[in-house]
C-alpha cells in the first residue's frame, strides 16, 4: 500500500545521476556568472557523471554539462581577449 498522495513510481526512487544534474546546473549558471570557476567544475562533474551513467543514468545531462563547461571557458577567454584589446578594465569612481 502506498502512502496518501504518492505514486508507486515516485516511491521507487530516482535513478537520475546527481553529478550529471550538478554538472548541467554549473554549466548553465556559468554562462551567466563565474564562468572561469564553474566551467571546469561542470567539466569535471560531467566526466565523473559519464563514468557513472551506465549504473545511474543521466548520460545526456552529463554530456550537456561538459559542453556547457567548455562553452563557459571559451566565453571567458573571448571576453578576456576583448577586454585586453580595449585597454583592460578600469574602475573610475568619482565625480
Amino acid at each position: 500500500m502506498t502512502g496518501y498522495g504518492s505514486s508507486p513510481a515516485a516511491s521507487a526512487g530516482s535513478r537520475t545521476n546527481g553529478l550529471a544534474i550538478a554538472s548541467l546546473i554549473c554549466g548553465i549558471v556559468g554562462l551567466l556568472i563565474f564562468n572561469v570557476i564553474l566551467g571546469p567544475i561542470a567539466i569535471i562533474l560531467g566526466a565523473v557523471g559519464m563514468r557513472q551513467a551506465p549504473a545511474k543514468g543521466g548520460a545526456g545531462m552529463a554530456k550537456a554539462g561538459i559542453v556547457l563547461g567548455v562553452i563557459d571557458l571559451v566565453l571567458f577567454f573571448v571576453l578576456w581577449a576583448v577586454a585586453a584589446s580595449n585597454g583592460g578594465v578600469s574602475w573610475y569612481v568619482g565625480g
